[in-house]
Formats: structure tokens, C-alpha cells, sequence
């Protein structure tokens, strides 16, 4: 659905050149939920302004639904970008203008009969929970409220293309909930491919189905959400996961030196991560009746990365050391990825 090859972005500066972008190829599927994430200054923003050519690159093409876009007149340009809706972090309503008005805008701009105008708006009103606001101004309106505006707005040309920039930076953490899930329920019901710029790795987490960790102009790391969570590769990608998924052991046994071989009054430190269906069954109590070991459970939580159930534990072992061998065989031949710490003792003052 959408190419990008090769994307480079420079822009003059006194001090000289400065890349933006420096090679950027993704290829985005019709109908996914992409997100882009990175830190500030990290390119992502003038990335989502290539895909429509609102920032020209300095070279490489972008394609959308096989038209070569970085090819067109201005022209045809404005025909393609019909296509391409585009919601922004600040709303970017017109203050003097209604809801309805607002909503109406772009249809306006083409010159649509007010009938046809007013068939358009109300669904939209509707899909975005705001029929009742419809004849209200901006200023009456709360932050979600103008992003819902906004996002109808960027529908009414019906695009095959959402892109949302930094679209829930400025809203509450439930409020950024709510747009989260009407960007989700817009693209299964319209079909729409969805592209997430964000510096955020809990929207990434709630809606996206692939990401790309985008840093210092070049992409770090791209895949499946999920793989990402849970074997990140790059610095930058662990760094952002570690704000939601924390690698820190319990504070029971942090500043000890960990061991690879057993120690005396020592406990096996597992990281054990659980994905969809072995999130939900009981495989530390299956552990405990096959093997004669100790378990103490030190940390564990469960959430979800988009619907997938996640699990994340770590737990402390004792025994035998070749039953405890026989226990991580057990572990690794479920649907669970499990990481051998190391042998760890407790704090003096914990353990009394």
C-alpha cells in the first residue's frame, strides 16, 4: 500500500546541511496500523509529512497504492493527497468555524452540493461520537472532543490513508484511551491503512500491529509489534520498552553479584515471558508438580500488546541443580521464552 525507497531529506542551515532523513525504506500494508516511534529530533515527523509530500524529499520515491507520488505535478499531487487524511497533534481547527463547518471544510474546497455535503458530515458526526456538538465552536470543546473533530475532518474525503501525527501528545492519559480506540475501531470498520507517529510506547503497544524505531534519521529496528516487545535488538528500542516492560530484577537482590554456577542460600533467577494462549495456562504450577524445586514468585504482571495476552515473571528457583535442569527443559518446551538470569542471593537484611 505504501512504499517508501531510499527516502533522504536534507535541509540548509547556517551551520550548513542538516540529514533528516538518511535512506529511510518501509513498506507499510494495506489496511495495518504502523507506527512510527522516536525521540525527539529523530526524523519521525518530517517522515509522515514525505508520505504526502507536504515535506518534498530530497531524493528517493514514495508510493501509494502503486502511484509514484514524488513524480507529480502539483496538480496531480492535490488529486493524491484526496486520498490521504492527516489528523496533528495541535487539532488545527478553524476557531470561527462550527463542528459541522469544521467537518464540512475540505468537501467545501471541492466544490460538493450542500446536499451532499450535509450526507457526508452527519455519519461522521456519528462515527465520531460528536452529533450532539455538531453546531458547537472549538473553544467549547475539550482536547479529545477537537482531536474526534479533527479526525472526522480528515475522513471526509475518504481516504484509503490515515496518518496521525503525534495525534494524542496533548490529551490525558484516558482520553488518549478513547482516540486510541476509535483510530482502532476507523480502521477495522473503514478499512483505512494507519500510519502512528508517536514518541510513545504504550500507543504502540495498544494499537499497532507493526513499528518502526526510527533514530538520528535512520530506522533502528522495524517488525511485528510483538516481536519487538519481546526480543527488542537495539538500544533505542529497549530503551523505549523499558518505560513499559521494566528489566530491573526485585529490589530483594539488586547489587548482588550474579553468578552463572550455583552459590550457597542462592535462588535461579528466571525471566519467563508468556504470549497469547500460555499466558492463560498454569505452567508454573505444571512445573512444581513434575520437578521437585522450590519456587518464589518475585515479580510477574499481565497485560495485553494490541489483543494478544502478554505475561512477564520472574521467578526464584531452589533444588537439586539437576532438577532444576529438568525444569528449565519443562519451561522451554512450552509457548514461553525464558531467560536464565543467574544464580542470585538475597540481601542479608531481606533475607532474615
Amino acid at each position: 500500500m505504501i512504499k517508501l525507497s531510499h527516502i533522504e531529506k536534507t535541509y540548509d542551515s547556517p551551520a550548513g546541511p542538516v540529514k533528516a532523513l538518511k535512506g529511510i525504506d518501509l513498506e507499510i500494508a494495506r489496511g495495518e496500523i504502523y507506527g512510527i516511534i522516536g525521540l525527539s529530533g529523530a526524523g519521525k515527523s518530517t517522515l509522515i509529512r514525505c508520505i504526502n509530500m507536504l515535506e518534498r524529499p530530497t531524493s528517493g520515491t514514495v508510493t501509494i497504492d502503486g502511484q509514484d507520488i514524488t513524480a507529480m505535478d502539483e496538480s496531480s499531487l492535490r488529486q493524491a493527497r484526496k486520498s490521504i487524511g492527516m489528523i496533528f497533534q495541535h487539532f488545527n481547527l478553524l476557531s470561527s468555524a462550527t463542528v459541522y463547518d469544521n467537518i464540512a471544510f475540505p468537501l467545501r474546497l471541492g466544490h460538493i452540493s450542500e446536499k451532499d455535503v450535509r450526507a457526508k458530515v452527519a455519519p461522521l458526526l456519528e462515527l465520531v461520537g460528536l452529533t450532539d456538538k455538531a453546531h458547537q465552536y472549538p473553544a467549547q470543546l475539550s482536547g479529545g472532543q477537537k482531536q474526534r473533530v479533527g479526525i472526522a475532518r480528515a475522513l471526509a474525503s475518504e481516504p484509503k490513508v490515515l496518518l496521525c501525527d503525534e495525534a494524542t501528545s496533548a490529551l490525558d492519559p484516558q482520553t488518549t484511551k478513547s482516540i486510541l480506540e476509535l483510530i482502532r475501531n476507523i480502521n477495522q470498520k473503514l478499512s483505512l491503512t494507519v500510519v502512528v507517529i508517536t514518541h510513545e510506547m504504550q500507543v504502540i503497544k495498544d494499537i499497532c500491529d507493526k513499528v518502526a524505531v526510527i533514530e538520528n534519521g535512520v530506522i533502528a529496528e522495524q517488525g511485528n509489534v510483538l516481536e519487538i516487545f519481546t526480543n527488542p535488538q537495539k538500544p533505542i528500542t529497549k530503551e523505549f520498552i523499558s518505560v513499559l516492560l521494566s528489566n530491573s530484577l526485585p529490589a530483594a537482590f539488586r547489587g548482588n553479584e550474579i553468578s552463572p554456577k550455583p552459590v550457597p542460600g542462592s535462588y535461579l533467577l528466571l525471566r519467563l515471558t508468556f504470549i497469547g494462549e500460555s499466558a492463560d495456562e498454569p505452567v508454573i504450577a505444571g512445573m512444581i508438580r513434575e520437578h521437585h524445586i522450590e519456587v518464589t514468585m518475585l515479580f510477574g504482571t499481565l497485560d495485553q500488546i494490541k489483543n494478544t495476552p502478554y505475561g512477564r515473571m520472574i521467578i526464584g528457583v531452589t533444588g537439586d541443580e539437576a532438577e532444576i535442569q529438568r525444569a528449565l527443559d519443562y519451561l522451554t518446551e512450552r509457548d514461553l521464552k525464558v531467560e536464565v538470569i543467574g544464580y542470585v542471593q538475597r540481601h542479608a537484611s531481606v533475607a532474615q
